[in-house]
């Protein structure tokens, strides 16, 4: 079965609030999604919000957000590692472009 790719990425984010929104447009979450913690781990661990086979979020350029906070980007990641119903991988390369030849 072919997985379903999704990107956040996190270019000039560096707080909750700003990644929250990141996370809702990239996952095309619904207006009413909560902006937290837990809705952010609840989205990402429910089956039924990702029909269709496996789905894998890559996150890119999450290490600006990390530094400026360190307290929050914490929680960030045990709520992607937590993840129950996608596979997060955090993007370890600078870029969130595919490299040339590939497609984006």
């Amino acid at each position: 079965m072919t997985k379903r790719v999704v990107t956040v990425d996190l270019d000039g984010v560096l707080d909750k609030a700003a990644l929250m929104d990141r996370c809702a447009r990239a996952l095309g979450l619904p207006d009413w999604f909560g902006n937290n913690w837990d809705a952010l781990a609840d989205v990402l661990s429910d089956p039924d919000r990702w029909p269709g086979g496996p789905v894998v979020v890559l996150v890119h350029n999450w290490r600006p957000y990390a530094q400026a906070r360190p307290e929050e980007w914490g929680t960030a990641a045990e709520v992607f590692a937590t993840a129950s119903a996608v596979t997060v991988a955090l993007v370890l390369g600078g870029s969130s472009q595919s490299p040339p030849g590939h497609p984006g």
